[in-house]
């Protein structure tokens, strides 16, 4: 990326606050910058990143292809927007109760993010767009953690911590969504239909452990799994290594 490219970029991120004129210099625009991200987001949302272009942001706005490029620099640059966008549009809920309460309520709403934009999962996080939205709610996270205990680079660490696992088990869940969406078949279905070949070739004792784990958790889940009570008891577990942590150090 050409350094013109990453500075217009930046400036369009800050556009609210530098005030950058809405695309660049010629005849007057049919549309605004704002326009071009909300079609992105629509595109993203209605067909995953995998099937992202800037034709058919181009289509839905009525422009023609090149036109989008008086407006972004390009579609790695439009994600960035569209990104830094989405991640502003619900507020940060305010933070109430102790250490544990506060993380929950931090991965919860990150959660619920990820459901309504399932494309973030597939978002390049390497280096992100750091526009004000991000930036916000980087501040608004750490503030979780400020007065806690825990150093400077312990807080991010935590952070991160948080966010990765919380990307991961969303993942998990969207797919096995998207999976049932797509096939018609709920796990109960599915299970029915493997179970014939399945009592043949798994006679009784042949696997103990799994047999009896397994069983346990289908009569409980009545699917293959739960995702949403993974990421429960997953975060769970993350959150008493988070208070250990602090804990051990007390004790010191």
């Amino acid at each position: 990326m050409e350094n013109g490219d990453l500075d217009r970029t930046l400036e369009l991120l800050w556009r609210r606050t530098l005030g950058t004129p809405q695309g660049r210099r010629g005849p007057k625009q049919r549309v605004s910058v704002d326009e071009v991200i909300r079609a992105g987001i629509a595109v993203a949302d209605e067909e995953g990143l995998p099937a992202f272009s800037m034709r058919k942001v181009a289509d839905r706005l009525g422009l023609k292809l090149m036109s989008v490029y008086t407006y972004v620099p390009g579609r790695s640059e439009l994600i960035g927007l569209m990104t830094d966008e989405v991640i502003g549009e619900v507020e940060h809920p305010s933070y109430q109760g102790d250490l544990r309460e506060r993380l929950t309520r931090m991965a919860r709403h990150m959660w619920d993010e990820y459901h309504r934009h399932p494309w973030l999962l597939q978002v390049e996080s390497s280096r992100p767009w750091i526009g004000p939205n991000v930036s916000e709610r980087y501040e608004w996270q750490l503030a979780a953690l400020e007065g806690a205990g825990f150093t400077d680079l312990e807080m991010d660490q935590i952070v991160a911590l948080i966010g990765d696992f919380t990307k991961g088990a969303a993942s998990t869940s969207i797919l096995a969504r998207r999976t049932a969406d797509r096939s018609g078949i709920t796990d109960a279905d599915w299970w029915a239909m493997h179970a014939p070949v399945l009592e043949r070739v798994m006679t009784p004792g042949a696997y103990p452990i799994s047999g009896r784990v397994g069983t346990a958790a289908g009569q409980e889940y009545n699917a293959v799994a739960d995702p949403d009570r993974s990421f429960a008891f997953g975060l769970e577990r993350l959150l008493d290594g988070v208070e250990l942590l602090l804990r051990n150090r007390s004790e010191r």
